[in-house]
């Protein structure tokens, strides 16, 4: 079999943290125990592209009891759990391409060693393998029958290319799903985002200007945090619905030039290019924190922060510090990157459930559909999206009411008035 991780010895230890984790996904595991019995991907080779984590092992585990023959890769370079890469080649059997900390070239080789075995169904978490496939690989189309997209930024990607007419094969945009977008966006980014930043630098958050960049779910969730920590925090938008919203909130909305200012801490969640630019950072205060929870490192603008500073240095183990002439400092989390997941460990599990429920049963979805679907982007089917909340609230022991007959002819017809 072959993988390229950093050390199998590191397994046992990965083996501890996957297994920990799956006591959070109980819903994976009801997916797994059917998955199991009927093998709905039987035959299929299946490629996916995420974030290397306890979470991701516990899903490819569910693919592989549905039948499914799965290859990995990492979907960002600081974001693969080197243990956990070391647990699923030794003790799931699943080939693992992913090392955290790896260079762009290896990154890239990875992708290229995932997709080799010309897989029927793709999965991705910001449409890197779709690229490659759409890109140099175009030979392995005829062999796809469709893919899945896990993230906001790859969904606005795979959009791009149906609206060109240039999407090769169906996606299912699990983002789009609300079991997905309404929980893993929200409280998943909300926690892990906060969670990178304390990790990585140990700081008090009560008291200081929190600068959130997008008020899509991912920056609700974090304004959300960082409001119960204790932060005064400022939302830049540049969606005149989602601003007016975040006013609603009861957050201050203003001009990213205003706030460069006055902020302590700026996060970058919107998913384009150089929201934090060379401008901004010349009327930062010094001491400030960038950190970025966008799915690439664009956001901020690393290149022109490097050109304008007289010394770069290392000063905690994700924490860069550029000192600009003058002696003003910026500090930088996480090479710019995912900062919940180069800092820390990602989503929770609890949050994670969900989402990957919904890989997993839009994978079977793919299987069964093919046939039917066009070369377009797909939301997640409702009676899916559905059924994953109802069988995270039967996981939780929660209970819920149905409607009487009355109430259901109510609610369908038109005559029935005050």
């Amino acid at each position: 079999m072959k993988y390229d991780v950093k050390d199998l010895s590191l397994a046992k230890k990965g083996a501890l943290r996957i297994e920990w984790a799956s006591e959070e996904m109980p819903v994976l595991k009801l997916i797994k125990e059917r998955f199991r019995k009927e093998k709905p991907l039987k035959g299929i080779r299946l490629s996916a592209c995420l974030h290397v984590t306890t979470e991701t092992a516990n899903l490819a585990e569910v693919l592989s009891a549905g039948g499914a023959d799965v290859r990995v890769c990492a979907s960002n370079p600081l974001s693969t759990q080197d243990d956990v890469a070391a647990a699923m080649v030794k003790y799931m059997k699943v080939p693992v391409f992913a090392i955290k900390g790896e260079d762009s070239k290896t990154y890239y080789k990875h992708i290229t060693a995932a997709v080799e075995h010309k897989p029927n169904i793709t999965m991705d978490d910001g449409a890197d393998v779709i690229s490659v496939i759409h890109g140099k690989r175009r030979d392995l189309v005829k062999d796809v029958l469709g893919g899945t997209e896990e993230t906001t930024t790859g969904v606005i990607r795979l959009k791009s290319l149906e609206r060109q007419n240039m999407l090769l094969f169906p996606i299912v945009a699990v983002n789009d799903a609300n079991t997905k977008h309404l929980f893993d966006n929200r409280y998943g980014t909300g926690q892990s985002t906060i969670d990178g930043i304390f990790r990585a630098t140990n700081i008090l958050f009560a008291g200081k200007n929190v600068v959130v960049s997008g008020y899509g779910w991912c920056g609700r969730g974090v304004a959300m945090r960082a409001e119960g920590m204790g932060s005064n925090v400022i939302i830049c938008e540049v969606d005149p619905l989602k601003a007016l919203e975040a006013t609603m909130d009861g957050y201050r909305v203003m001009p990213i030039a205003d706030a460069a200012r006055i902020g302590d801490i700026f996060i970058t969640l919107t998913g384009d290019i150089n929201v934090l630019r060379k401008e901004h950072f010349k009327t930062m205060k010094s001491g400030v924190i960038l950190a970025n929870s966008g799915h690439f490192n664009v956001e901020i603008d690393i290149p022109a922060l490097k050109a304008m500073s007289k010394s770069v240095r290392q000063i905690r183990e994700f924490v860069e510090e550029f000192t600009l002439p003058g002696g003003k400092k910026i500090n930088l989390l996480g090479e710019g990157r995912l900062i919940n997941l180069a800092a820390a460990e990602g989503h929770p599990s609890c949050v994670m459930d969900m989402s990957f429920a919904n890989q997993a049963l839009s994978a079977e979805f793919i299987r069964k559909n093919h046939a039917k679907l066009k070369r377009k982007v797909y939301c997640v089917p409702e009676d899916i999206d559905k059924e994953i909340a109802r069988l995270k609230l039967k996981a939780t022991g929660i209970k819920i009411d149905t409607l009487t007959p009355e109430q259901k002819k109510y609610l369908e017809s038109w005559e029935i008035g005050t």
